[in-house]
């Protein structure tokens, strides 16, 4: 019998459909209009609701009438969806579904009432269009819809049928549609003819995430097209044509009009509307959002920057485009374990300990891939399981075709493997595992994401692998200590001795027998798998970084330890805390209270860093990107000389300018570089963001992430703050009134490191100084403190060519 093998186009189809078909519930999300997500609109009141973040509870908050309006009960809620004139959740779990009415007349206004409730089948993919509600169950992945949640009598809304198993669905004016795993194809019911026109249109594209508006419907097609179908009377199904595949990530549709987020970005662009400009907005320009979500004729977005909620558009009836809510949860917080795609940076933080929120997960590949022939829907009658075992069959073939292949590679592997005597180098160069979660103090938690397995191999990942293999090789550089002898020096690891928290765990002080006072970072002693391989990765990380890195504005390890499962790191005692903490604490509110509240020390203590920072990009071998510049990580000495901190995020950097380095986005909320949390490509510039965002803490004596209580507003990021006062020319209304306001020199001091923060925050690294630069200009704002005059221009700071 001849073998005839498939061509490599098929087998990678059949890989991808496979891999389609087996996505979980909360990895195939796309916020929307009528799809669930943490955020909702209820279009007929000009409702908008959201699920707060960093509170034990993710309970609902919502903006009306310009009052901020606590929903009850005060439980947690995974998914929100509004309607016309009601909005539905879904508690934590998805054994429970609520709903409240919005409406100025109802007397049970914001009244929850129960409409589904089970001990046994959770339900997910809220939907809710004008009317209906409808909704997934998880395991069965059938779906079941409800007439109106705010009580309205009238016919029930139909269900699709329990012979039907979904993907996910989106609900519309009078109709709602769905993606089926068989097939991945769109089928719409309901009592709209609307619903029948769209099925049409998608009835020949194999869909992967679909949202619906009052008459067209968006969605992306498996190989990552933005195809549109449906009404066309405004131009909302007409795609730029300059858009590639992958382009966008999510979606939101009204009335007549279509607006999705640039992946890259973060950016809205949209389309169709009265006129061409009708969806643009001054309150969105270069602002990067995570969703956005629409009603007929206004839409509004989550922010990346501080998560906070911005609505705009020609139907958005307050004159108040941010809106006074707490922090939106970007995603739900789950307790389970999280996809490829990795955990949400600050995911720990946000969900108050209860849980993490997993990274949003849009099929990206690296090439086009061609569609398979679309399969023809079950004739009347078949029954579910014959559907399943046509699933069951292709998936088969998959793994039967993948597993040839990889047998037969993995023969040929250790054949050569055996004739070359080269397997052990191999072996020992790939054992190592990436750097993922961190906790942090008060400034904000670091959590890092794993690489994508899919992803290819990248410099840094291979060097990665090299440096993290093994602790013992740095031995030479520091020294070993034994568990009982750090236990002593902590007393046993008490509270009292507790000092802050770092990458992968607890830091405390301690005094070793020979009297030296020291800081030692225990890992975290969670017994979980997943948690002990990021104790592991950032340990190592750090060791490996930290032991052949010597500068004076660099932390020294002093040495670690290494007993069954504990890790730790002992480092010189920083006995002036962090920046974070005279900048922010409360003990340093009078202005004559701490040493830093001066000009000239917060430049000199900014320069300290910033030669620290610029060691590891440019003089280590290889370079190093921190990944976590913050003002928490910024340490002072008795000297009170600045030290930066915390490597255990750090990732070797690309070998030029020119090389990029991928990898899945870490950072804290507020000094997350928003190109890089977008794209997930790093480069050095991402560390001159974060810096950027310490230099304005320093100028404005301000939060990274803050609430402006005298304007009533919600959570607002030092750089939204800053950026647009300064570049308006009134950088001393927003200087900190804690230091003395500065002299002549000074004030040409401030002023420089004002245009060199400014910079740094730019959106586009492409558009942000080196750290070259930013020494020089540091240094030359210092001299005017220091009274050392010479000639010089704030217009002369080196930028790269734009």
């Amino acid at each position: 019998m001849t073998l005839v093998h498939p061509p490599s186009s098929l087998i990678i189809t059949i890989i991808f459909t496979a891999f389609v078909s087996s996505l979980t519930p909360h990895d195939r999300v796309v916020h929307g209009l009528g799809l669930a997500s943490t955020t909702a609109i209820t279009y007929g009141t000009s409702t908008v609701c959201g699920i707060v973040a960093d509170n034990p509870t993710q309970s609902i908050q919502c903006y009306q009438n310009i009052q901020t309006i606590s929903v009850q009960p005060i439980v947690s809620f995974e998914a929100i969806s509004g309607g016309k004139t009601f909005f539905c959740g879904l508690r934590s779990g998805g054994f429970s579904l609520l709903c409240w009415d919005t409406s100025l007349s109802s007397s049970s206004r914001f009244q929850p009432k129960r409409i589904y409730h089970s001990d046994t089948i959770a339900l997910t993919h809220l939907a809710v269009g004008d009317a209906q509600v409808c909704a997934r169950e998880v395991n069965s992945r059938i779906v079941r819809c409800w007439r109106g949640g705010d009580g309205t009598r009238g016919s029930l809304f139909p269900s699709p049928g329990e012979a039907l198993d979904f993907h996910t669905i989106t609900s519309g004016k009078g109709f709602t549609c769905g993606i089926l795993v068989n097939g991945s194809r769109v089928l719409c019911w309901g009592q709209s003819s609307v619903g029948a026109e769209i099925q049409t249109g998608f009835e020949n594209v194999l869909m992967s995430s679909l949202v619906v508006g009052e008459s067209h419907a968006c969605g992306f097609s498996v190989n990552g097209a933005l195809v549109c179908k449906g009404n066309n009377d405004s131009g909302q199904l007409n795609v730029p044509s300059s858009t590639s595949a992958f382009e966008f990530s999510g979606l939101a549709l009204g009335s007549n009009f279509t607006c999705a987020i640039r992946r890259r970005s973060g950016f809205v662009v949209c389309w169709g509307g009265r006129n061409r400009f009708e969806y643009h907005s001054d309150a969105i320009a270069n602002v990067s959002f995570e969703l956005i979500d629409a009603g007929l004729d206004f839409l509004c977005g989550l922010t990346t920057s501080n998560l906070s909620m911005i609505c705009w558009g020609p139907g958005w009836s307050s004159s108040q485009n941010d809106l006074p809510l707490g922090m939106i949860v970007p995603g739900p917080c789950v307790q389970g374990p999280c996809s490829s795609c990795g955990v949400y940076p600050n995911s720990e933080t946000l969900c108050s300990g209860s849980g993490k929120i997993c990274k949003s997960c849009q099929i990206e590949l690296p090439i086009a891939v061609p569609l398979p022939p679309i399969n023809p829907p079950p004739p009347q009658g078949s029954s579910p399981a014959s559907s399943s075992s046509i699933t069951r069959n292709r998936l088969l073939l998959a793994f039967a075709i993948v597993g040839s292949v990889g047998a037969f590679a993995g023969l040929c592997t250790i054949i050569f493997c055996l004739w070359t005597r080269k397997c052990g180098s191999w072996f020992n160069h790939h054992d190592s595992v990436q750097p993922t979660s961190a906790v942090a103090p008060n400034a904000g938690s670091a959590v890092g994401i794993e690489n994508d397995p899919n992803a290819p191999p990248s410099r840094s990942s291979s060097i990665k692998g090299y440096i993290s293999g093994s602790s013992s090789k740095h031995g030479d550089k520091t020294e070993s200590f034994h568990l009982a002898e750090l236990s002593a020096a902590t007393k046993h690891f008490s509270s009292e001795n507790k000092i802050g928290a770092g990458s992968f765990g607890t830091v405390y002080k301690g005094k070793l027998s020979d009297g030296r006072e020291v800081a030692i970072k225990r890992g975290d002693t969670s017994t979980k798998t997943n948690k002990f391989q990021e104790k592991e990765s950032a340990f190592d990380s750090e060791l490996a970084l930290l032991s052949r890195l010597h500068h004076k504005h660099l932390v020294k390890l002093v040495g670690s330890c290494e007993e069954k499962d504990e890790r730790l790191l002992v480092y010189e005692y920083m006995c002036n805390g962090s920046l974070h903490d005279h900048l922010h604490n409360k003990k340093n509110v009078e202005r004559s209270s701490s040493i830093v509240n001066s000009w000239r020390m917060r430049i000199k203590i900014a320069l300290d860093a910033a030669r620290g920072i610029e060691y590891l990009h440019n003089y280590a071998v290889p370079t190093i990107i921190h990944r976590d510049i913050k003002s928490s990580n910024i340490l002072l000495d008795e000297n009170w000389l600045a030290r930066v901190s915390d490597f255990g995020l750090s990732l070797l950097g690309p070998e030029s300018d020119q090389e990029i380095v991928s990898s899945k986005a870490v950072g804290t909320v507020g000094y997350i570089d928003p190109e890089y949390f977008v794209s997930n490509v790093l480069t050095a510039k991402s560390d001159v963001y974060g810096f950027g965002v310490v230099l304005l803490e320093l100028l404005t004596g301000k939060r990274a992430v803050f609430r402006l209580s005298e304007e009533g507003t919600g959570p607002m990021g030092v750089v939204e703050y800053a950026r647009p006062r300064m570049m308006a020319g009134e950088l001393q209304s927003i200087l900190d009134q804690r230091v003395v306001p500065p002299d002549p020199n000074e004030a040409e001091a401030v002023e420089l490191v004002a245009y060199t923060a400014r910079h740094c925050v730019n959106l586009e690294g492409k558009e942000r100084p080196s750290m070259t630069d930013i020494v020089a200009n540091l240094e030359r704002a210092l001299a005017l403190c220091e009274d050392e005059r010479f000639s010089f221009s704030t217009t002369t700071i080196s930028l790269p060519s734009l």
